[in-house]
């Protein structure tokens, strides 16, 4: 019989929870962690204090991420990718760098920056602001711990433009088909796969390799009072970075997008969130959206 996948939800601090994890068992980690002073997650004073996010400077919040994920450096397998999300706050109409800011302090404590993508909201929130552009977009990090990692383009690839009506290409489709068209005169003279101007061949039959800007409306769901991580901003990295039963980590769960997406795709999935009403949202979505027999919930 096969194996199903497996979840749990630790409910503690992600430092806390550290000892919980196993060395070399997690594959891919997707998070997006609370974003400097956008709001205030607990209702309980103690646990507010412990939040990321709610520190007294930005350069505390750069360290504090830095740590986590250092510490969770071990816990990642050698062949493993980091996917970082991470919005950038305005503090008296400055905007401040986070994204950047935490990208480069992960670099400079050993991680491997392979690409950073722009994640474009096509619904963000409307905008009152008339001094400066409305902003509708986020950055998600890829990271390695190595020069050599587990990634499967192929998974994630993106249909071809230049044979559709959105080709750019200067006099456009008109050429396809036609000897001496403009690919067999231009840079790619010479190439075998350009003869009787099937110059089609020369792409990937998969698709084009995916670019660095993802389009991708933001998400609700009814459990949480605020939007919540897309599921396809999860899918791409997962299939991208991962295999069936292999096991994805979140060290920042919120309501359990990441879980869900990974359970579905026939991945284990571990969670880490400290304020427990969302714990225990996460335990639950997980449970109504893919409901399995070898479920585990740790609070």
């Amino acid at each position: 019989m096969e194996k199903t996948p497996t979840f749990k939800i630790i409910n503690k601090d992600i430092l806390n929870a550290i000892n919980d994890l196993e060395e070399q068992s997690v594959q891919t980690i997707i998070t997006s962690p609370p974003y400097y002073k956008l709001r205030k997650y607990s209702k309980d004073k103690k646990l507010s204090k412990e939040e990321i996010g709610r520190e007294t400077s930005v350069s505390e919040y750069v360290n504090h991420l830095t740590q986590v994920f250092h510490n969770l450096k071990p816990i990642l397998k050698d062949n493993g990718l980091l996917w970082l999300n991470l919005g950038d706050t305005y503090i008296n109409k400055e905007l401040q760098g986070i994204p950047w800011q935490v990208a480069l302090s992960l670099m400079n404590d050993g991680w491997i920056l392979r690409s950073d993508v722009i994640w474009h909201k096509p619904n963000a929130m409307p905008s009152s602001v008339t001094s400066r552009p409305t902003v509708d977009h986020e950055y998600v990090f890829m990271f390695s711990k190595n020069k050599d990692y587990y990634y499967d383009a192929d998974a994630i690839r993106e249909p071809h433009v230049t044979f559709t009506s959105k080709s750019k290409m200067k006099g456009g489709r008109k050429h396809f088909g036609k000897r001496n068209g403009t690919p067999e005169n231009g840079k790619n003279k010479g190439n075998s796969n350009l003869h009787n101007g099937r110059w089609d061949q020369a792409f990937n039959p998969k698709g084009r390799n995916k670019r660095t800007v993802w389009s991708i409306p933001l998400s609700k769901f009814r459990g949480a009072h605020f939007a919540v991580f897309p599921k396809k901003l999860v899918e791409i990295p997962l299939k991208a970075s991962s295999k069936p039963k292999d096991t994805i980590l979140d060290p920042f769960t919120g309501s359990g997008t990441t879980g869900v997406v990974a359970i579905e795709h026939d991945r284990n999935f571990i969670g880490v969130e400290l304020e427990p009403e969302y714990a225990a949202m996460a335990n639950n979505r997980i449970k109504d959206a893919y409901p399995i027999d070898q479920q585990t919930a740790l609070f």
